[in-house]
């Protein structure tokens, strides 16, 4: 059984910082591409980010470029989203998905298959 499990999400004034991290389990980490969204309150949910199997490619939202950061482990079927200068535009839900092939040429037209339950940021002064 496919399991993606997020964790590390919580409420920081604008500014801080938080690292987002989805352990994965129930199938080879390893052989897929895989990312993270986020769902604003009222909004659809959109990609934030997503990096390729041995990790030497990535691709981000504009919003989040030069902010966030995506990194993998493999060894340990980790998924990580370093998120820095956060902005009360942040805030969302934000869920680990395993993607199906290789991340689209643009990130919008990725495709994914297994999502995780999610975690929570917000940021607010």
């Amino acid at each position: 059984e496919v399991q993606l499990v997020e964790s590390g999400g919580g409420m920081v004034q604008p500014g801080g910082s938080l690292k987002l991290s989805c352990a994965a389990s129930g199938f080879s980490f390893g052989r897929f591409d895989m990312g993270w969204a986020r769902q604003a309150p009222g909004k659809g949910p959109e990609w934030v980010s997503a990096i390729n199997i041995d990790g030497r490619t990535t691709k981000y939202l504009d919003a989040v470029k030069g902010r966030f950061t995506i990194s993998r482990d493999n060894d340990k079927n980790m998924l990580y989203l370093q998120m820095n200068n956060l902005k009360p535009e942040d805030t969302a839900q934000y869920v680990c998905r395993r993607l199906v092939g290789s991340m689209g040429i643009q990130l919008y037209q990725s495709e994914y298959d297994y999502r995780g339950q999610g975690t929570q940021v917000t940021v607010s002064s």
